[in-house]
Order: C-alpha cells, then sequence, then structure tokens
C-alpha cells in the first residue's frame, strides 16, 4: 500500500547545482520542504544567498559554495566538504547548465567548448565526485530539456549536448543499479525563469507566443511542476523508476509539430 510517508525525504541529503534561480532554486525550496538537507551551488553570489535564506526558513541550514560547475576543482572541493560535514550524499540534482541563441556552424571554436563543458562534460564530473558519497544508493536526476528530443534551430550544440546527457542518464542507470543509484531525468518546455525569458526574447518566441500556442495544456509550466517532478523521482514513491526521462512540457511532445492559435480550439500543422 502507498503512503504519504513515501513521498518525504527526512534525512536525506541533496546537492542541487545550479540553485541560485528558476528551477534549480524551485527544486532546492522543494527538496528542503519535504524533509532533505540540502546543499547548494551557483556562480550568482548574490541570488545564491536569496535560496539559501529561503530554505533557511523551513529549518534547514544549507551549506552553499559560489562556484562555477565547470571548475572541476572547485566541485571537488566543494563535494569533499559535504563529505567531510555530511559522510554521505543520497540525492544529486545536475541543474546547472545554460546557452546562447546561435546557429550552430557560426559558434566559434571557444563557444563551442564553452557549450559542451556546461551542458555536459560538466555533469558528468559532477556525478563522478558525487557517486563515491552514495554508499548506501541514492538518486540522480539530470535537468534536461525538451530540446534534446527535437532540432533546436540556433541551440543546436545545447540541444545535441541536452540528448548526450538524456543517453548519458540510460547509460549511468543500468552501470550504477548494482549500487542502489537510481539515475533519470527531466525534461522540461521553456519555463518562465530568468534564464528562459532571456533566451526567448532573443529569438523573439515571447512574440510568436502572443499568436501561435505551441503547448496544448492551457497554463505556462512553472518552476515549480519541474521541482514536483524531481522531488517524486528522489523519494521512495519512484524506487522502481529508473534510466528514463519525464517530459514537463505541457504536452508539447505528445502535440509535436501540432499548434494552435491563441484562443482557437482548432490545431494544425
Amino acid at each position: 500500500m502507498v503512503t504519504p510517508e513515501q513521498v518525504l525525504l527526512h534525512d536525506k541529503r541533496a546537492l542541487v547545482t545550479g540553485a541560485a534561480r528558476g528551477i534549480g532554486r524551485a527544486t532546492a525550496e522543494a527538496l528542503a520542504a519535504f524533509g532533505a538537507r540540502v546543499a547548494l551551488c551557483d556562480r550568482l553570489s548574490d541570488e545564491l544567498d536569496h535560496t539559501a535564506e529561503s530554505i533557511a526558513a523551513v529549518g534547514c541550514d544549507p551549506p552553499t559554495a559560489v562556484l562555477d560547475v565547470r571548475d572541476g576543482d572547485a566541485v571537488g572541493e566543494f563535494v569533499g566538504e559535504l563529505g567531510t560535514h555530511w559522510g554521505s550524499l543520497d540525492i544529486l540534482v545536475n541543474n546547472a547548465g545554460g546557452g546562447f541563441v546561435a546557429e550552430a556552424l557560426e559558434v566559434s571554436r571557444n563557444g563551442r567548448q564553452a557549450l559542451i563543458a556546461e551542458n555536459f562534460t560538466q555533469v558528468l564530473d559532477v556525478t563522478a565526485r558525487c557517486v563515491p558519497l552514495m554508499s548506501g544508493g541514492g538518486s540522480v536526476v539530470n535537468i534536461t530539456s525538451i530540446e534534446a528530443h527535437r532540432a533546436g534551430p540556433g541551440f543546436g550544440i545545447y540541444s545535441a549536448m541536452k540528448a548526450a546527457v538524456e543517453n548519458l542518464t540510460r547509460t549511468l542507470a543500468l552501470e550504477l543499479a548494482d549500487r542502489r543509484i537510481r539515475v533519470n531525468a527531466v525534461a522540461p518546455d521553456m519555463i518562465p525563469t530568468p534564464g528562459d525569458e532571456e533566451l526567448a526574447q532573443q529569438v523573439g518566441a515571447m512574440a510568436a507566443a502572443s499568436e501561435w500556442e505551441m503547448t496544448p495544456w492551457p497554463d505556462r509550466g512553472r518552476p515549480e511542476d519541474v521541482a514536483g517532478a524531481v522531488v517524486w523521482l528522489c523519494s521512495p514513491m519512484s524506487s522502481f523508476v529508473t534510466g528514463t526521462t519525464v517530459h514537463v512540457d505541457g504536452g508539447t511532445s505528445a502535440a509535436s509539430g501540432w499548434r494552435r492559435r491563441v484562443g482557437a480550439s482548432n490545431w494544425e500543422l
């Protein structure tokens, strides 16, 4: 029988990367609300402080680090501190990532390397550093994107790296199963966060959305919607779920190439 207690995360220890704002902040707050002790890292120091204050208000004093997840030495130092402080880790949420708008072949070599490092390499590096602390099992959740499942003009390298993370997710789920570490991904559509709003303005997506509705669901997604999926994947409620991707996209992946005008009931290609 499923009980409400099965979703609680009391005594679980979690690390959330990119926790300063948006999905990362909502995820950190949700994990803390369900009883987890949460550690935070981000390169945005002021906003990271705001997240830490929010979590402290519910009784959790979070360890924090201002760092760039692409800096392996800084990540290693922070994870080492968590190992000393906590002794173990139960949950890792790889949320950090980002990009900019440019056609794939127009991105400079340095730009390509930056996108690959920020959206793929660091996910593998952070996970490799955290898994040794999960000696009693655990849950890894990688935040990817709906762009991992479709062509992404203007976001080609970003989209490819998100797809790579989802493939890595499936592989690690098999490789870490004997250690009782579950590995899953959450793929959101565009969510109203500071980062996504900036990208949307660059490509004019906000203007396009005023005429066309690409998401079947009548409401826009929220960071809290993504956080809810993460909490479920980190809880015993999903104890037999590993190697999969949960889509938080309002039905966009189901609608595929279909769209409708705002206020209209008919869909068309």
